[in-house]
């Protein structure tokens, strides 16, 4: 946990100390807090996708023996490419179980995980991908035209090969979504491909019953899926390899979630980074609070939200930045437009809202708004201070303390400061007759 500088008795003058200040949550160091299976706040753990990997293994061992039967027995070339394209697959799906299990290990050589690991193997996926497509165009050009053999078993056989990816992929894109996994994502995307090539290695077998050979052709085409394929599997993994920023929806809700926060004055900057399944994310932000227990607490509270909402984020890191502004943005609860203090809290028809310099008292900014709460008929008091919080007040002027009521307590939470003060208008109030609480 590292918050620096930050003490429960700082005051304005050392909040400039504040500067970069990293606060990370505990539950976000590396290696600790986490599943046997996983990092925590994922809907699903890894245990999910190794089950998945070891179920594409055997779809694939199902196709291989199917297309196998049919390809020796027809002596097809579409038939034989989508064969080869089973063996890949195979191999490929092995290569991602071996990346799953890499990517669950923990080591202190790589504090942020292993998790890019899967992307690798996506990566990989693709590249062999391009390697079946080689094999099917050399296939069909150098090899010297036949002309298949074809029986209905063999028919019926690959509408069946054709229904087993179909239904497979369908459940595996779900599980895929559910973990975040690329590997999972790029293995259902493939198995999707398969429903077109054994489609099309069927529309060729179907060709030369009728004496109508499109064996070459179809084979031609399997090229195509194919190669399309696996360009969008390596482009997506290299964009994850070299660090690309988060989706600007993904930034833009993670940015709501932490303004949403009443510790929270402004956020400065946020930037984010894929890694595997997993999202990491950075903030530079201002609080309100100096109270090393309470920022402990706001950060914690600011993750949970953020990974409640993205389950896939898996580091959030605030960076508490020193206070810019030099004023105070401060709120009295007003009974007219002309600044006469009002005696009740929730009760105030109007609020005035300005700025206080810091350095002088100066005073300007002067506006007045209606209490849009104070005819609620209940939790009155805490809704106005909710809604002085959302108006980044800093601090609050009252007649009568708040003391052990609700209000109080949502101040507290959001590091505003509550003065009391028996001035009779708001010029008397900054002619220098507030008192302390």
């Amino acid at each position: 946990m590292g918050y620096g500088q930050l003490a429960s008795d700082k005051t304005d003058g050392s909040r400039k100390a504040e500067e970069n200040l990293s606060v990370d949550h505990p539950q976000n160091q590396a290696g600790q807090n986490r599943t046997a299976l996983g990092p925590i706040g994922v809907d699903g753990n890894l245990a999910d996708v190794v089950r998945w990997g070891w179920y594409s293994i055997g779809i694939n061992l199902v196709l291989i023996v199917l297309h196998g039967l049919i390809a020796s027995a027809s002596g097809s070339l579409a038939v034989t490419a989508e064969l080869l394209h089973n063996f890949v697959d195979l191999a490929s799906a092995v290569v991602v179980l071996v990346g799953i299990k890499l990517a669950m290990r923990k080591s202190q050589a790589y504090p942020y995980g292993l998790y890019k690991v899967e992307n690798l193997v996506a990566a990989g996926l693709a590249f062999m991908i391009f390697f079946t497509a080689y094999e099917v165009v050399s296939s069909v050009f150098l090899e010297p035209a036949q002309t298949p053999q074809v029986d209905l078993w063999m028919l019926v056989s690959l509408i069946v090969t054709m229904a087993i990816p179909l239904i497979f992929s369908h459940f595996e894109m779900r599980v895929a979504r559910r973990t975040n996994s690329p590997a999972l994502m790029a293995d259902a995307r493939e198995y999707r491909v398969h429903v077109y090539t054994t489609g099309l290695a069927f529309a060729a077998l179907l060709s030369s019953w009728v004496d109508f050979p499109l064996d070459r052709i179809a084979a031609l085409l399997i090229v195509i899926a194919v190669v399309k394929t696996g360009w969008d599997l390596l482009t997506e993994a290299l964009r994850v390899l070299l660090d690309a920023s988060l989706d600007a929806a993904s930034l833009g809700d993670i940015t709501r979630i932490i303004k949403a926060d009443p510790a929270i004055s402004e956020v400065n900057w946020i930037t984010g980074r894929n890694a595997g399944r997993f999202r990491f994310v950075e903030a530079g932000v201002t609080v309100r609070l100096t109270n090393l227990e309470k920022a402990e607490v706001a950060v914690g509270r600011i993750e949970a939200a953020v990974r409640t909402s993205l389950p896939q984020v898996e580091r959030v890191v605030l960076h508490v930045e020193p206070r810019t502004s030099t004023s105070d943005r401060c709120a009295i609860p007003v009974t007219d437009v002309a600044g006469t203090i009002s005696a009740h809290f929730g009760d105030a028809p109007y609020f005035a809202f300005l700025r206080v310099d810091r350095t002088n008292g100066g005073v300007d900014d002067l506006q007045i708004q209606a209490n849009p709460h104070c005819n609620a008929e209940r939790a009155k008091g805490i809704r106005v201070a909710e809604w002085l919080v959302e108006k980044n007040v800093d601090r609050v002027f009252v007649p009568k303390s708040l003391e052990g009521k609700g209000p109080a307590y949502v101040f507290r939470e959001a590091g505003v400061e509550v003065t009391l003060s028996d001035a009779h208008t708001v010029a008397d109030l900054f002619a220098g007759r507030q008192k302390a609480p």
